[in-house]
């Protein structure tokens, strides 16, 4: 991924989350009295990969500045069921005005960041890398593509202006699979991506008897992604994608593909129960 200013997505974030919900104000939160303090705890309610600290700790600070976040636990850290995961101190209305909106941030980037985790530890060994996909929850991506690193895994192209992927109606639409190749290396900045999406062995060898130095294996059966890295003789680096999930991840690190593409990293998400009460 190209350099990003990530304080600067994790503000437009809290932003959006807490125009959201607050609008004109916590009719709720009114309720206390304006100048109390107060002491919350998050704790972890099942094992986790700990991400989104930084997201967590804006949803506060955006409404008090004052208000002071103690981690018991660094950014990607394995937390276990009823561990103790942070304090905050600050204004009591406050501390329950940015509390959904902070866990949320909190349990979804740890959600895809223990997803991820579990198929690295699956691939182990292996020289395959984990990768994401652009298929992320909208208006989160940057922080989804953050999480992915924390789990261990690896960042694909952020969108459709810092990498090429040549995909079936790009083929179609050009012809070929040479033409099309022909015209993304003449057309492409130097250093962006070029990659081509083919669906067969006969594709496969057109793309790499056309140049492909970085080629998606789409849908291919195990047999066929074997058959696949020998013939490509390390000629170009092979992806594999569709139709991978935990219970078979290994099995398609094994065929000796480099990489291994998943968008459920990203787009089926099961958030991290966690829970935050006041002391």
């Amino acid at each position: 991924m190209p350099h990003l200013n990530l304080a600067q997505h994790i503000h437009a974030n809290v932003s959006a989350a807490l125009d959201e919900d607050l609008r004109g104000g916590d009719l709720t939160a009114q309720l206390l009295p304006t100048a109390q303090t107060a002491t919350a705890r998050v704790i972890s309610r099942q094992e986790a990969v700990l991400c989104g600290t930084l997201w967590f700790e804006e949803c506060f600070l955006s409404l008090d500045p004052g208000c002071e976040v103690r981690w018991a636990v660094q950014e990607g850290a394995l937390v276990q069921p009823n561990q103790p995961l942070c304090e905050i101190r600050g204004n009591t209305r406050v501390l329950l005005s940015a509390e959904r909106s902070a866990l949320n941030f909190l349990q979804t980037l740890s959600g895809t960041a223990t997803l991820v985790r579990r198929y690295v530890e699956a691939v182990a060994g292996t020289q395959a890398k984990i990768m994401d996909t652009r298929k992320t929850l909208p208006g989160l991506r940057i922080a989804q593509k953050h999480a992915v690193r924390v789990g261990g895994g690896h960042n694909q192209r952020i969108g459709l202006f810092d990498g090429v992927l040549i995909k079936e109606n790009h083929i179609a639409a050009a012809d070929s699979i040479r033409a099309v190749l022909e015209l993304a290396f003449r057309l492409t900045p130097p250093g962006i991506p070029i990659q081509i999406e083919v669906e067969s062995m006969a594709q496969l060898d057109e793309a790499l008897n056309a140049g492909a130095r970085l080629i998606l294996l789409d849908n291919f059966s195990l047999v066929d992604m074997h058959t696949a890295v020998t013939h490509a003789a390390k000629r170009a680096e092979l992806e594999a994608s569709g139709g991978i999930a935990l219970d078979n991840v290994r099995l398609v690190a094994e065929t000796g593909v480099d990489r291994i593409s998943i968008g459920a990293l990203t787009k089926d998400v099961q958030a991290v129960d966690l829970s935050m009460r006041l002391t």
